[in-house]
């Protein structure tokens, strides 16, 4: 963990969880900042066939983990909303897409991602 990692967890001890994640090879988009204040960070682990996990942080209460297939019309085929905490647990613990036990019955429509390429629509 680096100097800046280090001081934000001093501060805010949530952020751990999402630090484990971008170290176990999550990658974050830039977060979503509105009058100079971070609102919200999104971040996804990209399976092999083009499955796709995904977190939504608003606030260390309020957060969104999804599993959505690949494909041109990804859908929603596990989801779970809670703390980040929770939700992070939530995601380490799923079976990988194609196991046994893994979430395979689409749901919902995936929604779609925003990249840092595309304008945000307010």
């Amino acid at each position: 963990m680096n100097v800046t990692d280090q001081r934000a967890v001093e501060a805010f001890p949530e952020l751990g969880h999402l630090i484990a994640l971008r170290n176990l090879g999550w990658r974050f988009l830039p977060p979503l900042v509105r009058n100079g204040v971070p609102v919200e960070v999104d971040g996804f682990w990209e399976w092999p066939g083009g499955w796709c996990d995904v977190i939504r942080v608003r606030d260390s209460s309020e957060a969104l983990g999804l599993r959505m297939t690949g494909g041109r019309r990804p859908g929603v085929v596990w989801e779970y909303e809670g703390g980040m905490v929770d939700v992070v647990a939530a995601l380490v613990s799923l079976p990988p897409p194609g196991e046994r036990l893994a979430p395979r019955l689409v749901t919902a429509a995936a929604p779609r991602l925003w990249t840092p390429a595309e304008p945000l629509l307010q």
